[in-house]
């Protein structure tokens, strides 16, 4: 009984401190125009859609592995995407499906590469946490919790150091922004003023402990405090914020000012990962994040709000992004797995 009441008294404790953050409503508001709306509708469709096709895929055991789902955050990405520039580099964790999508990869190439067939992103051999697109400028996802900060800090030293007038958008969650590697990238990254904005997704939830339980300094914008970083905390459920937030960042990265830490305060709806029945939240908490701030539902409620729109031109647009996803399916899971010659190939002896 005692450990029941110590749980949700922690249960308790954490729904406040996720509804104070929401109260505060930091930052600036892009006002988007008619075209900006149905650019990010259309983009985040895109990602939700793949990933419920995903997770469908993975239990019918079409899809093997580890799997982390990206639905509930997609304002961030496509809002970061809106901001960069061509030539600008993005690199993230493991929950990557749809940064691969805002980057403009082919869903047919990702859903195959998920399924572990030949016409995927890495013939097949690597799976949801092995994808790269030198073309895009997508710089993987990777497995190890933390890499992708000291990874993308050398891509924006590669930048300064070739001139380029790139920004890097490294990408990590709340979990990761606990690990010494980060620290170690960000005093590297400010003594050398390197072009990289850290993307800090805190979905409130590192696997199952809530940040408020894990890290001693639960304000992440401040991470880069005493490297003289700045940073700043951002609506990641809108992504008219997370817009203003990226073309802010990026400017200043690229007037040469160094690092710059933007804490996006998103949710993730699904478990860690696809073998996580997420226990340690109630559903009450999923449901109010759906239905009071869903990225999507925002989008949508503002084109009709504007009548830009109508319900039907709305349900159309679903359903050629559903077409997109059902044909990346059907590909991917007709696709030829790869041939066992394979093994010895891209292999770095």
């Amino acid at each position: 009984m005692a450990v029941a009441r110590t749980k949700q008294v922690d249960q308790i404790a954490d729904e406040r401190h996720l509804a104070a953050e929401a109260a505060a409503h930091p930052g600036p508001i892009a006002e988007f125009t008619k075209e900006e709306e149905f650019q990010a509708l259309r983009q985040m469709l895109l990602i939700r859609r793949f990933e419920e096709k995903a997770g469908q895929m993975y239990g019918m055991g079409l899809i093997g592995g580890f799997c982390h789902l990206y639905i509930g955050q997609e304002a961030v990405v496509v809002g970061m995407k809106m901001a960069k520039q061509d030539g600008d580099q993005m690199i993230t964790g493991y929950r990557d499906h749809g940064h691969m999508l805002a980057c403009g990869m082919d869903p047919r190439g990702v859903m195959a590469e998920l399924a572990g067939r030949r016409g995927g992103y890495a013939k097949g051999k690597g799976g949801s946490m092995h994808m790269f697109s030198r073309e895009k400028n997508f710089f993987g996802g990777h497995g190890i919790v933390g890499a992708p900060v000291p990874i993308g800090t050398g891509l924006a030293f590669a930048d300064k150091y070739r001139g380029s007038n790139s920004v890097c958008l490294t990408f990590f969650g709340d979990g990761a922004a606990n690990q010494g590697q980060v620290y170690e990238s960000f005093n590297m990254a400010e003594l050398w003023k390197l072009p990289v904005v850290y993307i800090i997704e805190n979905n409130r939830y590192a696997m199952g402990t809530s940040v408020s339980r894990s890290s001693a300094q639960s304000d992440l914008s401040r991470r880069g405090t005493s490297f003289n970083i700045p940073g700043s905390r951002v609506d990641g459920m809108d992504v008219r914020a997370v817009k203003a937030a990226g073309d802010e960042a990026i400017a200043w990265c690229r007037a040469g000012k160094g690092p710059i830490i933007l804490e996006m305060l998103t949710y993730r709806y699904r478990g860690h990962s696809m073998s996580d029945p997420a226990k340690y939240r109630t559903k009450e908490e999923v449901d109010r994040v759906r239905t009071e701030h869903d990225p999507i539902e925002q989008v949508r409620a503002r084109l009709l709000a504007r009548k830009w729109t109508s319900e039907d031109e709305l349900k159309k647009i679903d359903a050629a992004v559903r077409a997109i996803i059902n044909e990346a399916s059907e590909f991917a899971t007709n696709d030829a797995e790869p041939d066992p010659a394979e093994l010895y190939t891209d292999v770095y002896r």
